[in-house]
């Protein structure tokens, strides 16, 4: 009786349907992309792509951590890993602000950048949110290659999908995230964590100060974004 009340089966079969349709179309946009039904088929992939002997840079994702990448290179021990987002078992940053900062900057000059993504549209855009920047800017020029995994409830219809799922989902859900998780008392005023969606608020501590979306590369410059759809409910 449970498993017939259970729905992961179906939630699976539709995953896997809007993620093929997200793949043909980065991959028409010059984006690589594939799908892998699970997080240790996800994990192969990404470390395929990362040879050894490179410099690996990244920022702060739940999803990153949900796969194990980081993990898995530090296990690899072959790979230097720029992360400005480290934080001690406590969730607190293990460098100050300063420092973090100079990370950041240093993660452009990687020869790879793994990162997550807010959002994908089923016609292949990634749409994301930023507080400081440094996660979109790198997305987009900086390091050699670019691989950006992603569960599939991250993808949306259209545009308009993707906003409103910023709004409702990935602003609260992150910021609280940080108050919570991540011993930041000042988010607690934000007016998506009081309220649970956005208010289009001009906070000193917002996390919304750049949106970006992502329609594509240039033909010559294949092989520079690479995409994994997980058919997993990961991330924000």
């Amino acid at each position: 009786m449970g498993k017939d009340l259970s729905t992961e089966q179906e939630q699976k079969k539709i995953y896997e349907k809007l993620a093929y349709t997200v793949v043909k179309n980065l991959n028409r946009k010059y984006i690589n992309a594939w799908y892998a039904p699970t997080k240790k088929e996800a994990l192969s992939i990404v470390m395929e792509l990362i040879t050894e002997g490179v410099t690996v840079g990244t920022a702060d994702s739940t999803t990153l951590l949900q796969v194990g990448v980081l993990s898995e290179i530090k296990e690899r021990g072959c790979n230097e890993i720029i992360n400005p987002f480290m934080r001690d078992e406590k969730g607190q940053f293990v460098v100050d602000e300063e420092e973090r900062h100079n990370l950041m900057r240093k993660v452009f000059f990687t020869d790879v950048y793994v990162i997550g993504t807010n959002i994908v549209t089923l016609d292949g855009k990634l749409v994301n949110t930023d507080g400081n920047g440094n996660r979109v800017a790198a997305m987009i020029f900086g390091p050699k290659k670019v691989i950006i995994i992603a569960g599939a409830n991250k993808i949306v219809k259209d545009l308009d999908g993707a906003f409103k799922r910023i709004r409702e989902v990935c602003a609260p859900v992150n910021a609280t995230r940080h108050a919570l998780k991540h011993h930041r008392p000042e988010f607690y005023e934000l007016p998506c964590v009081k309220t649970g969606t956005c208010t289009d608020c001009n906070s000193p501590v917002s996390i919304c100060h750049h949106t970006t979306i992502i329609d594509g590369v240039a033909e010559k410059r294949r092989g520079h974004i690479n995409v994994v759809i997980i058919g997993e409910c990961l991330g924000i």
